[in-house]
């Protein structure tokens, strides 16, 4: 039990016996997650016996557990009246459908304008999460990318939310217009994904430090010069999908980082695209999103209509 002041106390039982400190503890205290536990015991503000131990360290039957859960940290950026599309809220979680163009998080040279502001401003009450003051973003999407996101409204939301993230019990859908003909109907892209070794805002599939990544798709529709995939992503690695369809030769149309200057091709003549196919962003939409309501535990999926460019752009290339 937490006290007013964040002050806790846990005695370890037989039952407990062995098991890892941070892992105890997260679970003793539900509310936080074990990453942030584990933050904590390397900070030396939670002790066993009084004496500061690792994370990892396996606790014995009668050890005293003490800690203090610090107050979380000062607001840093000011709620905005930026409108966005919410497809479903409680008092769990809001879901929404993300506007191409906005950025989800405050960042260096986005501290104003983003997904953040915004949800400040519709939801004055997000509470504390992870330490500090800030809505529950547990998954992002990028500046460019429009879709369906999910956001937690409460510790608890946020920590059964990323829990299925990470063991990758959500669904994610996705549709991306590439370039050229996908020749198979279907696949899988495998490639680990890491840091860019020379440039380290990108990521690639040649990094020294890559992690696992895979991307299933399948054709939806094929156009001259063109393909519209569907894609189910299994892992949710930084720019996962450009990164593959980059790798395998069919960049996200209008992604100038992973498909440089290339611009749609008609018909394999080699002459750009006619005047009015105009891509002023890359052509990524997370469509459909489906995870576990953290309170009720019912599956609950959702789906975003396609933005008015992208749906425009697809609209040109079929006439």
């Amino acid at each position: 039990m937490i006290t007013d002041c964040g002050a806790f106390t846990i005695v370890v039982d037989a039952i407990d016996a062995g098991k890892r400190l941070d892992v105890l503890v997260a679970v003793r205290l539900s509310d936080l997650s074990r990453s942030f536990i584990a933050h904590l015991i390397a900070d030396g503000r939670i002790t066993v016996q009084g004496k500061i131990m690792k994370p990892g360290y396996r606790v014995k039957s009668g050890d005293q557990i003490e800690g203090r859960i610090p107050p979380p940290e000062p607001l840093t950026f000011r709620p905005e009246p930026i409108p966005i599309e919410i497809l479903f809220e409680d008092e769990q979680l809001i879901v929404i459908n993300k506007q191409p163009g906005l950025v989800v998080h405050p960042a260096p040279g986005h501290y104003s304008g983003t997904l953040v502001n915004a949800l400040l401003h519709h939801c004055p009450t997000l509470g504390g999460i992870g330490g500090k003051i800030r809505p529950g973003i547990v998954h992002r999407l990028d500046k460019d990318t429009s879709g369906v996101l999910v956001v937690a409204k409460n510790d608890a939301a946020h920590h059964y939310l990323a829990g299925q993230f990470k063991s990758r019990e959500v669904q994610k859908r996705y549709l991306a217009l590439v370039h050229g003909q996908v020749k198979a109907d279907s696949g899988t892209m495998a490639f680990s994904i890491g840091r860019h070794p020379i440039d380290r805002k990108k990521m690639s599939t040649r990094s020294r430090k890559a992690r696992g990544a895979e991307t299933r798709w399948k054709v939806k529709e094929r156009f001259d010069g063109a393909t519209l995939l569907d894609l189910d992503l299994k892992t949710g690695r930084t720019h996962q999908i450009r990164v593959h369809c980059a790798a395998i030769g069919h960049p996200v149309v209008g992604d100038a980082v992973y498909g440089g200057r290339r611009r749609l091709d008609l018909s394999g003549s080699g002459e750009n695209v006619l005047p009015q196919i105009k891509v002023a962003r890359q052509m990524l939409h997370a469509q459909c999103l489906q995870f576990v309501h953290p309170e009720d535990e019912r599956s609950m999926s959702f789906e975003a209509p396609l933005p008015v460019d992208m749906a425009g752009v697809i609209i040109a290339l079929r006439t």
